[in-house]
Order: C-alpha cells, then sequence, then structure tokens
C-alpha cells in the first residue's frame, strides 16, 4: 500500500517517492504527501517533477484499494524516482477548515451534548450534520461566539496513534464510534483539541486552533426530523 506521510506529518511540503505503477494519465507511488480524497475532505494539488519531466497532480484517489494521482502534463515511467510538491495554500485552508470542524463538534458535544452525523468541506468552508430535533433559541449567534472563543484560546491539536484495543475503551472516543473503522485497521489515527475535542480522524489540521482564523456560521437548516444542518466559512480575521 501507498504510505501516507501526511497521517504523521501534516507540515510536509515535499518528499521524494517511487512511481510503483503508470496507466494512461494516473501513477501510484511507493509513498505520497498528497492527501487522499476521504473522510468528508477533498484531496491535495501540487506537482511532480522527475529528470527530465514534470506534471501537475489533479486528483488523488483510492481505487481498488490502490492510490492513484491524476496528472495533467508527462506520465513518468515505472520505477522513476520523482519529487512532491504539495500545494501549501490549498493545503493550510483545508488544515484550517477541518480543524474548525473539529472546534464546531467539540462545541456542540460540550453545549448540547450532540454528535456529529456528517460533514464535507472545501477550502475555507464546509458544513456539518448533527443529531438535533430543534436548534435552540439564538443558536447560530451563541455557537458561533462559542466556537472563537475556542479559537481565540489558541488550544494545542495533536496526532497520536493508539492500538484499537485501546482505542475503544477510550471513553472521549466512543461518541466517534471507532467500530465502524474497517476490522482489518489495526491502529487508530487519534486527533485531539486539547480539552475540547478528540476524534478518530484521519485528516490534515492545524498545530493551534488559532491558526484556523474567524469562524463564520452563514446558514442552519433542517435535514429532516432530527437531523439539522450547519453551514460555515472561515475567515483570517
Amino acid at each position: 500500500m501507498t504510505e501516507k506521510l501526511y497521517l504523521a506529518d501534516a507540515s510536509i511540503e515535499c518528499f521524494d517517492a517511487t512511481v510503483r505503477s503508470a496507466e494512461e494519465n494516473r501513477v501510484e507511488l511507493d509513498r505520497t504527501a498528497f492527501y487522499v480524497t476521504g473522510g468528508g475532505q477533498p484531496h491535495d494539488i501540487g506537482l511532480l517533477r522527475w529528470t527530465g519531466g514534470e506534471s501537475s497532480v489533479d486528483d488523488v484517489r483510492t481505487i481498488g484499494g490502490r492510490v492513484w494521482h491524476e496528472l495533467s502534463g508527462d506520465l513518468p515511467e515505472q520505477g522513476t524516482v520523482v519529487t512532491g510538491f504539495v500545494d501549501q495554500v490549498r493545503r493550510h485552508q483545508m488544515m484550517r477548515t477541518h480543524t474548525a470542524m473539529h472546534i464546531l463538534c467539540g462545541v456542540m458535544w460540550q453545549r448540547w451534548q450532540r454528535v456529529v452525523t456528517g460533514g464535507n468541506m472545501a477550502a475555507l468552508s464546509g458544513r456539518m450534520d448533527f443529531e438535533l430535533d430543534e436548534f435552540p433559541h439564538g443558536f447560530a449567534e451563541q455557537i458561533e461566539e462559542l466556537c472563537n472563543a475556542e479559537v481565540a484560546a489558541n488550544r494545542p491539536v495533536t496526532v497520536s496513534f493508539l492500538q484499537r484495543s485501546e482505542a475503544v475503551l477510550d471513553r472521549d472516543l466512543i461518541r466517534t464510534k471507532v467500530n465502524l473503522i474497517p476490522e482489518n485497521v489495526d491502529e487508530i489515527r487519534v486527533v485531539d483539541i486539547v480539552g475540547l475535542d478528540k476524534q478518530a480522524d484521519g485528516g490534515t489540521h492545524v498545530a493551534f486552533t488559532g491558526e484556523v482564523g474567524r469562524i463564520e456560521i452563514t446558514k442552519t437548516e433542517s435535514k429532516g426530523r432530527g437531523f439539522k444542518r450547519v453551514r460555515f466559512v472561515l475567515h483570517d480575521k
């Protein structure tokens, strides 16, 4: 399987890898720092360079259990050593957004004891669905204020790895439904906004909540009985 370097270090800007397979307009690498689409987070973009060629990386997806990088430009041959460059502007926007989603989850749980049921994100915007019958009065204003207080608190965001047998016993992780992670995954990656939110998660995040920027709740909507949606955007200030 392709080693996903960002799971251990989301700050990697460039990396070297070897092409395992090449076909049509895509390559499979032995290792990558490009985020692979999944968990509601879109893929990274960037550039691959090698002796005699270069291509932009336009998409990164898992197909048939293999990670493929879709390219525009030259196609390196199998066995070629390439250097990948991650678009850092987009990456940091995604990191800010994903961390904002975890802040929203943490505030919802701490204040109203409601769990997230789904979500999606783009650069500097996202939406999250929660198990909630009705929005409390003044909800949008209140949750926006609470979320931005967590940004101002500049809480550290840590990444650790737990054996599955430990993770299922961690009371802080129970609400993230570790049991839904495929049984063949023995090591669980845990993202912890210290003192606020702790989840099993495979996405990229900033190091401190202060990097997120200002969170603006743009819309709240009902998606049926017991399910409510919250949309947000991020601002630099």
